[in-house]
């Protein structure tokens, strides 16, 4: 760059002040490194964001889990449900299934997630008290899924077209290094924006905070990741919503991977059937 930064403070020492060709040549250097840096940054946290999408899970995944909902007093109810999941290509379908407790028994959710951001996901509640199924979309998805801490947007996969990234460092959390990410939507929604903590080696979202317009909204941490069947398994996770005083615990419990479940498990006959 026809300066020598490495003897520049030398030869500012032996006069009274750097010339001006001086500072311009490090204004332009110190310039330069911002102008190719940020962008190179941006497009990091973009591309770590397509690898969490992307991540290697398996081709199906059955998982019995349990799910415990405490409020502001430490009162706690503990629900306990089946989760089925397959892939599609890239698009996936899910299903999960309340066993118990009784006033829970039953109900059905079913899920079709869609690789094409244009698309908007599909998704049903089956509630057998009434024997029908209620379709999430518009703004329901935003309710929060069986009185739990997690919407029903939550409860699936964003692509990461949605966003728009900022890499805000690195820091480590339950013991493994993590990439800081600022993710903020590109259109309006309840919330404002996410700061992500990702897994470098597990490419998973290990902790993310949650702002509205009033600030910090909730809480999401991992509490137990391991590889099972050589795929980084979340086990237990929290949500935890600062506006309710509530939280909620997922827990994840004989996870089994690339079992062939049957097309016919996902499909809105099996949900208005009322059975798995």
């Amino acid at each position: 760059m026809g300066i020598d930064l490495k003897n520049f403070g030398e030869s500012t020492m032996q006069s009274e002040r750097p010339t001006c060709a001086d500072c311009i040549a490090v204004l332009s250097i110190s310039l330069l490194c911002l102008f190719f840096t940020t962008p190179a940054l941006a497009a990091d946290a973009t591309a770590i964001m397509q690898q969490v999408y992307n991540r290697a899970e398996g081709e199906d995944r059955t998982s019995t889990m349990t799910m415990t909902l405490e409020n502001k007093q430490g009162r706690q109810r503990v629900r306990s449900l089946m989760s089925y999941s397959k892939n599609y290509g890239p698009d996936r379908k899910s299903i999960m299934m309340f066993q118990a407790p009784g006033d829970v028994k039953g109900t059905i959710f079913l899920s079709w997630e869609y690789d094409d951001p244009k698309h908007e996901d599909d998704k049903w509640l089956y509630m057998p008290a009434m024997k029908k199924d209620r379709r999430i979309s518009g703004n329901s998805r935003n309710e929060y899924f069986m009185g739990s801490d997690f919407t029903y947007d939550d409860m699936g996969r964003r692509h990461p077209s949605k966003d728009r990234y900022t890499f805000l460092g690195e820091e480590q959390f339950m013991g493994h290094d993590c990439w800081k990410i600022e993710a903020v939507p590109i259109e309006p929604e309840t919330y404002t924006k996410r700061v992500l903590l990702v897994g470098k080696d597990a490419n998973l979202i290990l902790k993310g905070e949650y702002f509205d317009k009033d600030g910090l909204e909730k809480v999401f941490e991992a509490k137990e990741v391991r590889k099972i069947d050589g795929f980084w398994t979340m086990l237990t996770s929290q949500m935890t919503n600062l506006s309710r005083e509530h939280k909620t615990l997922l827990h994840t419990q004989d996870m089994q991977y690339n079992k062939g479940l049957d097309d016919g498990l996902f499909t809105v006959t099996t949900l208005q059937r009322g059975r798995l």
